[in-house]
């Protein structure tokens, strides 16, 4: 069978050579639906882009990438200059690649691979539930950063830096419940999330079923789906839309600060106090937890030291040092204004 050619391309979807090349090339200069059309004919029909010439020239290429989902939870920033300064001390390329979050990664990385020449990725952020078979398509080391991966995959398939999301949630929630807290809310990710979303939602449930605490799922509210995910934003809607519904709780654990600042804001607006009536609790340690009022009790996750160890991780992998690593750092409670003892109601008090 003739090898089919970008002219064939451009014919099956009435566009020139030139948009479908942008399309390729993911050029700014084309229209969302034009692109995602093109790209589609091209993976029905298996095209590979003929770059040898190009490939002839960056042959030697040395060049990392660092692809991310939610590129606006500000969560990665620090990440993401650690990244660029660790690559560049070691002579390499960096490469930033959002992600949008009904992209598949791997394919968004598959694309890069035969674009750019890659080294190495670094998988930032998102939701990671690929099968062993989608991940034996990456011909390159990889490193998920932030990430957890499902279950269903062996250990010795991928490499991994993180904290321990289950743990760390529930050392949060066991805090509130030492409160004296028993109907704690929860903001957390879309139920499709089987990684991070995941683990700190199950962290959730085991520290209320050790202090013998009902698990009420009116109280697990789920991220908007149509509101970028981990933002103030998302937080307040979600928080208000709780406050709404009368649902009765003292406190709100957010899977991430940025949610539970948007969550203060939702129950300063209903006419109520953080945390006098309503304790707010977040996870990830950002500086604006620190500067926010009342500063936010979260989980503080060591940002730069996990940079550092997934581009350690990933130029061994490039070197051949090893085949695989996994690495997993504490976190730090931080007990800030934002949380506070329930008073014993004075009926107790009554003789």
């Amino acid at each position: 069978m003739e090898r089919i050619t970008i002219i064939d391309i451009a014919k099956m979807c009435g566009v020139g050579v030139t948009r479908v090349s942008r399309a390729i090339n993911n050029h700014p200069d084309i229209n969302e639906e034009t692109k995602t059309m093109i790209m589609q004919v091209i993976k029905e029909n298996h095209y590979i882009p003929n770059n040898s010439a190009r490939n002839l020239k960056r042959a030697a290429s040395k060049t990392i990438a660092v692809l991310i989902k939610g590129i606006t939870n500000p969560f990665f920033n620090h990440m993401i200059k650690v990244f660029e300064e660790e690559i560049k001390r070691k002579k390499y390329s960096f490469f930033l690649q959002r992600v949008d979050e009904n992209q598949n990664e791997i394919d968004v990385a598959i694309e890069l691979e035969k674009e750019k020449r890659l080294k190495g990725i670094v998988f930032l952020g998102g939701y990671f539930s690929h099968s062993k078979e989608k991940l034996t398509q990456l011909t390159v080391p990889f490193v998920l950063s932030t990430i957890g991966m499902a279950e269903d995959v062996e250990p010795n398939e991928y490499s991994s830096v993180s904290v321990d999301d289950f743990k760390e949630s529930y050392k949060l929630v066991d805090y509130l419940c030492n409160l004296g807290h028993t109907k704690i809310a929860t903001i957390t990710a879309n139920m499709e999330d089987v990684s991070i979303g995941k683990l700190r939602l199950e962290g959730y449930k085991k520290a209320l079923e050790a202090h013998g605490l009902d698990y009420n799922p009116n109280l697990v509210r789920y991220m908007k789906e149509e509101i970028e995910s981990y933002t103030m934003e998302n937080g307040y809607e979600v928080a208000k839309e709780l406050l709404e519904s009368k649902e009765e709780f003292t406190a709100i654990y957010a899977i991430s600060d940025s949610l539970a600042i948007g969550a203060c804001k939702a129950i300063f607006e209903a006419g109520k106090r953080v945390p006098e009536d309503y304790s707010v609790a977040g996870f990830d340690g950002l500086d604006i937890s620190f500067y926010y009022n009342p500063s936010i009790t979260t989980i503080k996750q060591p940002v730069g030291e996990i940079a550092q160890e997934t581009i350690r991780i990933l130029f061994d992998l490039i070197n051949k040092k090893i085949t695989h690593a996994h690495k997993t750092f504490p976190a730090e409670l931080i007990i800030r204004d934002s949380t506070r003892p329930i008073l014993v109601s004075t009926i107790n008090h009554q003789v």
